[in-house]
């Protein structure tokens, strides 16, 4: 398929069909199998997705008057175009032509002159166009008012910094289970196939590639020599450092690298509950754990009815991963921008309250709660687990070692901190006051 066809195709699944990029973009990159093209369309429908504010703004400028909602592809293919005229080293003919030529395999020859004249008109006036866009560091980063509002408030000399990472390109990183071989060992591998890495300085296992890679193609990754994974979702086992013979719950476990690192952390040899609410994210689960080697008792449950999913037996760990804004890994998720709206945080902040609570009875007497989520909203991290420690007389802050980080109740990364998302950890310990 033309790439440029998939990235249409996916970014209307994202923008009006309510798809997640997540869903969408792996779909539209099956019909496609150049490596260079896959590329070339992923890097179209994330760019839509970042600025997509911000060129609906230029657009909608350059349209006498809206397109009719059947029309739709057309106004989005229009936005598709301004992408790579805008941000792309694409040369302003092919990006024209090309997007022209489209419309006819769209069954819409209508359109070749509505698209020739609209590209050509921002061609010629685009420094004019630019310049009517509101000057505000929404616009200017392409991010809804509500959640600028939130981070200026939460963050406010770091708000504007937060904003611009929120637009860059995620480094890939990866944690070497140290089961099957050290991080040493894994780096000269990767300079023998001639790929540049370095040792990150906040994870004893974790690597930073200067470069995208096919990681299926690197050196022992069919025999679970490693995995994906944020430097920050790698602190959750080295905060916990769970030993041999413990009994531990993930509680929101699918993708399943929190999981793995867990187990690898303890060389597999505790016994540990994987529970996740969508049966469809399972499998996933259960394949990445199956090429790590590693054993894991898996449910399809919702953590916060211990009812109809716990057997009584109190855990000596519990990781909360828990469901939330995902604000913190915007750079990864541009549809995020898109997607969430604020009514979506009061809502989320009732489920992590609820998973609080249940979850905090299934944990025995001198264990510990790890809560963690990829948000930077406070009403998520700081506020949420204050309002915790309010409710419950026997939880009680632990600090947590680590040279990352902001915060005295817990403890929050910023996106783009030491090359890492944003995420919110804090490690809470159950008292035993019967004592």
């Amino acid at each position: 398929m033309n790439p440029r066809r998939a990235a249409l195709n996916a970014l209307l699944n994202v923008t009006h069909q309510g798809q997640s990029l997540s869903q969408a973009l792996p779909n539209a990159l099956q019909a496609i199998s150049d490596r260079r093209d896959r590329a070339f369309t992923q890097n179209l429908v994330f760019g839509c997705l970042r600025w997509y504010q911000r060129l609906v703004a230029v657009r909608d400028q350059l349209l006498a008057k809206p397109l009719k909602a059947k029309d739709e592809d057309i106004n989005s293919l229009i936005l598709l175009a301004l992408y790579q005229l805008l941000y792309l080293d694409t040369p302003d003919h092919a990006a024209v032509s090309e997007t022209v030529n489209l419309s006819q395999k769209l069954k819409k020859p209508w359109a070749r002159g509505l698209l020739n004249g609209v590209l050509r008109t921002f061609l010629r006036d685009r420094e004019a166009i630019l310049s009517k866009l509101p000057n505000d560091i929404g616009m200017q980063t392409s991010h809804p008012a509500w959640l600028v509002k939130n981070l200026k408030q939460a963050y406010p000399d770091q708000y504007e910094q937060i904003l611009q990472q929120n637009n860059q390109t995620a480094p890939l990183t990866l944690r070497v289970n140290q089961r099957v071989q050290t991080r040493d060992v894994f780096l000269s591998q990767l300079n023998e196939v001639g790929v540049s890495a370095h040792a990150h300085p906040l994870s004893p296992v974790g690597i930073a590639l200067t470069s995208p890679v096919d990681i299926s193609q690197l050196p022992s990754f069919e025999q679970g020599g490693f995995s994906v994974q944020d430097i920050a979702a790698q602190q959750a086992a080295l905060i916990l450092q769970p030993q041999a013979g413990m009994r531990l719950l993930d509680a929101c476990a699918a993708p399943g690298g929190k999981t793995g690192h867990l187990l690898e952390f303890c060389d597999n040899q505790a016994w540990l509950l994987a529970l996740e609410k969508q049966a469809d994210r399972l499998p996933r689960l259960q394949e990445n754990l199956a090429r790590l080697q590693l054993d894991v008792h898996t449910k399809v449950a919702d953590a916060g009815d211990i009812e109809t999913w716990w057997d009584g037996q109190p855990f000596d760990q519990i990781l909360l991963d828990a469901p939330c804004s995902a604000t913190g890994i915007i750079r990864r998720h541009p549809d995020i921008k898109h997607h969430r709206r604020p009514e979506d945080i009061e809502a989320l902040v009732v489920i992590q309250a609820h998973l609080l609570d249940q979850l905090w009875q299934t944990l025995k007497p001198g264990g510990q709660l790890l809560y963690a989520t990829c948000s930077v909203l406070p009403q998520e991290n700081t506020q949420q687990i204050a309002a915790f420690l309010q409710r419950q007389n026997d939880a009680q802050l632990q600090s947590m070692a680590g040279d990352w980080g902001q915060g005295e109740i817990g403890k929050q990364i910023l996106p783009g901190e030491e090359g890492m998302d944003g995420f919110y950890y804090a490690l809470l310990h159950k008292a035993d006051i019967t004592a």
